[in-house]
């Protein structure tokens, strides 16, 4: 199950509560309520506009052209990031902010770097920065891997996958000269097996690699979570989800993203696929005594009637 939340509330509410008018629509309304540590919080954020975009947005023939290989951001997309940096640091969400997960494109690595990474960048023997100046020919200067929240790339949230040239990544090698502090450890080969120039991936299979995509966050310890990808990944991923709340909510969660959009959202694992403990439940009756509810003894005394 997923559910959005407004990005300046804390996500600790998970009771999702439809308005009184359409509580008779449907006899299932009404909150829902799960354990803490079957949760996690997600912020999904869509990469900043990439020069594939601009011309994309005129012509769709443009995704097929060659020059835009492993799009790079405008300088109008790091703009944005700019922005969305201003912003999760204004509401304090980076500090809550465990983990950042980015696709392992060009454009995505850009965006989770500027806007989760560290301030300016000094060289330092001991401290490798997360992106080097001038990083995709973006005219940046480098960004510190201090005091931020570590970023890991995975394949599995990747764009649409084949035929557009756009969506194909570079060698991993190559990322990490360009971004050396990015965990590129769990992306199991150097050349990218999975785009083909002649097969487009399925909407369909685009959504069940999203699906284990979600699985696999379960996987994590982490439990608040900042990932940087793609608007159809998000799109076809996310459509999967909220066909059980009303079509307002529904909308909230699977409208196509902008440009450096950021959506929160809370995951529940109804399947019990991951194993944290909580960290905030707290046993009683310590020290140990009588402690039979009332409703237990109303009970009885009913029964023995």
């Amino acid at each position: 199950m997923l559910i959005p939340v407004r990005p300046s509330q804390r996500l600790h509410l998970l009771s999702l509560l439809r308005s009184a008018q359409f509580l008779d629509m449907d006899t299932s309304a009404g909150p829902s309520l799960f354990p803490l540590h079957r949760c996690k919080t997600i912020h999904l954020v869509r990469h900043a506009q990439g020069i594939h975009n601009v011309d994309g947005d005129k012509n769709y023939k443009a995704y097929m052209s060659p020059e835009y290989f492993d799009a790079q951001i405008t300088p109008l997309g790091w703009q944005q990031v700019d922005n969305l940096r201003k912003h999760v640091h204004e509401s304090g969400l980076v500090k809550r902010i465990d983990l950042v997960i980015a696709s392992p494109l060009l454009r995505t690595l850009q965006t989770a770097v500027g806007v989760f990474g560290g301030e300016g960048y000094t060289d330092r023997m001991d401290v490798v920065p997360l992106m080097v100046a001038n990083a995709g020919n973006s005219g940046r200067a480098a960004i510190s891997s201090l005091n931020c929240p570590p970023i890991v790339a995975v394949e599995l949230c990747r764009e649409h996958l084949g035929v557009h040239p756009c969506d194909k990544r570079r060698n991993i090698s190559d990322y990490q000269f360009l971004f050396p502090a990015v965990d590129f450890s769990l992306i199991e080969s150097d050349e990218d097996t999975w785009w083909k120039a002649d097969i487009r991936e399925t909407k369909e299979e685009l959504a069940a690699r999203g699906l284990k995509f979600l699985n696999w966050l379960w996987t994590r310890e982490e439990k608040e979570i900042a990932i940087v990808t793609h608007s159809g990944f998000l799109f076809h991923t996310l459509s999967a989800f909220g066909n059980d709340c009303h079509p307002l909510v529904k909308k909230e969660i699977c409208k196509h993203f902008a440009n450096c959009e950021l959506r929160s959202m809370v995951i529940v694992d109804r399947n019990m696929i991951g194993f944290d403990p909580s960290t905030t439940n707290y046993p009683g009756k310590i020290p140990s005594g009588l402690d039979l509810p009332s409703d237990v003894v109303d009970a009885k005394d009913e029964e023995r009637t």
